[in-house]
């Protein structure tokens, strides 16, 4: 990497990464001068197009043997949709909470390290969202960036989070959708890692609000086709499982979809709990569960119950609870709580040979 005065040379790089792009920027260099199948990573076109960089094409050496051959300039001419909408007032609110957000999910260890993205879409061709490898409990509103629906960064100071093509594709699919949440609360994620969902009918807070869970099937993230997986559910569904991955939720703001994966989380954890007791769950009758329905579908939430023939589509399978028997504590040595251990083998043994016992008395 040669320093030429406002230009560097970088025609040594087939692949243009952020980072030598940051080392140009940072020399005040304006022109990047490049090989000519040179490839510009995503952050990397991020950072020249957010820093006004031009980008010159140098023509292979052959050609360029030529005295006084000039490059071919190839500046990079997209201009930003709507620059000035990144700081109005209402962006510089809804940044804060995306800040506020960000640290509510770090306290409840829904994210760990930098993991997890929060976005918002603010205008119809503009959305807010959280920068890459950055603690979403360290988040400033200085740190957010804005993308177009193309995922081209126009404005933030940090590169924006390599997963915002998942965020874009809800955008596209659900014009109601404002806000979508990414993270990997451990419950939930749970079920997302063994390919199960949550029964339902059981908790009424969460029929209501997130009800019918779906999972998407896994594909790397950050990548286009792990971005399409949400398409065939988020119609039907303002929660996802991404299968050995996390969950996204979607919702009017900000705070509501984080509300979800909070309500998701909890029900997990809720339904592990319940699991641990050795009886069967109790479920909230059919009529009630209609009624329950009744209640989110004045709220405007999604569920593909509204409409059965879609119900196939989702792919739901409820979670299969551990088979258990409910053991009475007259039958073994001494009270047995719930929320203890099933019996042992010798105990088991002993109630076996009771049974047996009166039962050959009754025959006698």
């Amino acid at each position: 990497m040669t320093n030429e005065g406002k230009s560097i040379n970088l025609t040594t790089r087939k692949v243009l990464s952020l980072r030598d792009a940051e080392t140009a920027a940072a020399t005040g260099a304006t022109r990047l001068i490049v090989a000519e199948n040179c490839v510009l990573t995503p952050s990397a076109r991020d950072f020249v197009q957010q820093r006004g960089l031009t980008l010159e094409n140098c023509q292979p050496c052959a050609a360029a043997a030529k005295a006084d051959a000039a490059p071919v300039a190839q500046p990079i001419t997209r201009q930003p949709a709507n620059a000035k909408l990144f700081s109005t007032p209402e962006a510089e609110e809804i940044k804060k909470e995306i800040c506020a957000v960000g640290k509510k999910i770090w306290l409840r260890q829904f994210v760990d390290g930098n993991g997890g993205n929060i976005s918002y879409r603010i205008g119809p061709n503009e959305v807010l969202c959280t920068p890459t490898l950055c603690s979403k409990y360290d988040l400033t509103p200085e740190d957010i960036c804005l993308v177009d629906m193309d995922g081209v960064q126009i404005a933030g100071k940090k590169p924006r989070t390599s997963e915002i093509f998942m965020h874009l594709e809800i955008y596209k699919a659900v014009p109601a959708a404002k806000s979508v949440v990414h993270c990997h609360p451990p419950h939930a994620t749970a079920y997302a890692i063994t390919g199960k969902v949550p029964p339902n009918g059981v908790i009424p807070e969460f029929e209501v609000f997130v009800g019918k869970v779906a999972i998407s099937p896994y594909k790397t993230p950050g990548t286009a086709e792990f971005a399409q997986t949400v398409i065939p559910y988020v119609r039907d569904h303002n929660t996802v499982l991404l299968a050995n991955h996390g969950i996204v939720c979607w919702a009017d703001t900000v705070t509501h979809a984080e509300w979800y994966a909070e309500v998701l989380d909890t029900y997990c954890w809720t339904l592990m709990n319940a699991s641990m007791l050795g009886v069967p769950l109790s479920y909230i009758t059919e009529q009630q569960s209609t009624d329950l329905l009744g209640i989110k579908k004045k709220l405007g939430l999604p569920d593909p119950r509204f409409d059965p023939s879609r119900m196939k589509e989702c792919q739901l399978a409820d979670l299969e609870m551990p088979n258990s028997i409910a053991v009475s504590p007259s039958l073994c040595d001494g009270p047995r709580s719930l929320a203890q251990t099933p019996p042992s083998a010798a105990e088991a043994d002993a109630l076996v040979k009771a049974v047996t016992d009166a039962v050959l008395a009754a025959l006698k």
